[in-house]
């Protein structure tokens, strides 16, 4: 059933999964600030509003995808009291975990039905529509999300309550930053011991060492023909982001207590990888541990 959406965050994740909305009938109502992701949303169908709070009004659903936590709880403030009673928000974004229980409080305060539902899979799986969404909230709620997260995703998952979609996002992409990481030194060590990357990659993708990172993203040119190393580590997922998502990581690790080492230390190396190649692929971080490498070497 057709459902009236606001949607705000037309960046190059929220863009698409707002045009799938439009392509599977949905009517929907975009904002962004960006004169460029405005436009993009109007060629795919979206009624464009000059206010955030303008896309709230009237809707049976407002979606959120929006880069970090405070900017969520600003919109918020202008999106809550412009919506009709017991909307359902669904915020999209990576924040932390603090501030998406801190949203959905004030949704709740507000008269309304919140969701955090984070993503996997980049902008080819958002412009494909088959994003995992890790979903925090009411299960009421979330049984009335499923019919637009399924347009938008290939797999949902109800993860518990109010910030727990959140806490699964941190989880996954902690252990992904820190898999990117050693898969990248065994490269480089596989290099200097003589090792292609063509016979590594035919070893550790069937041995006990495979894993997503090197059999859907290898970071080097030639094994995986569709990895970002292929095309000069233009993201897919940018440094800037896997950084974003490593600090919240290690606050969490922080805050709970957690003896996560290897997660700090993925976190460290990204941190300084962002200073000089925020815009490329995370990917590209093997050629920065290969050039690092070569220094201490010489």
């Amino acid at each position: 059933m057709s459902k009236k959406i606001g949607f705000l965050g037309l960046g190059h994740m929220g863009g698409p999964m707002a045009a799938n909305l439009i392509r599977a009938g949905h009517d929907v109502l975009a904002f962004d600030p960006v004169p460029a992701a405005r436009e993009q949303a109007r060629e795919d169908g979206a009624t464009i509003v000059d206010t955030a709070a303008a896309a709230a009004i009237d809707r049976d659903v407002v979606i959120t995808m929006l880069p970090n936590g405070k900017l969520v709880l600003d919109v918020y403030a202008e999106l809550l009291p412009a919506a009709a009673p017991e909307t359902l928000f669904i915020d999209c974004s990576t924040i932390d975990v603090a501030d998406a229980k801190a949203a959905a409080e004030l949704a709740v305060g507000a008269g309304h039905r919140p969701l955090d539902a984070p993503v996997s899979g980049g902008v080819a799986g958002a412009a494909a529509g088959t994003l995992t969404f890790m979903v925090g909230g009411g299960e009421a709620e979330f049984a009335d999300a499923l019919d637009v997260l399924e347009v938008m995703g290939g797999k949902v998952v109800h993860c518990g309550g109010a910030g727990v979609g959140q806490a699964a996002k941190i989880c996954n992409n902690m252990l992904l930053g820190v898999s990117m990481v050693a898969l990248s030194e065994a490269l480089v060590l596989g290099e200097k011991l003589g090792l292609s990357h063509q016979s590594f990659f035919d070893v550790v993708s069937t041995a006990s060492g495979q894993s997503w990172a090197l059999t859907s993203y290898c970071p080097v040119p030639g094994p995986v023909p569709t990895s970002p190393a292929n095309n000069d580590y233009q993201p897919g997922f940018a440094t800037a982001l896997m950084n974003k998502d490593l600090g919240l990581a290690a606050n969490a690790l922080r805050d709970n207590g957690v003896d996560g080492r290897f997660g700090l230390l993925a976190a460290e190396t990204y941190s300084r990888f962002n200073q000089t190649d925020a815009a490329r692929d995370f990917s590209a971080i093997v050629t920065d541990i290969r050039n690092r490498s070569d220094q201490e070497g010489a």
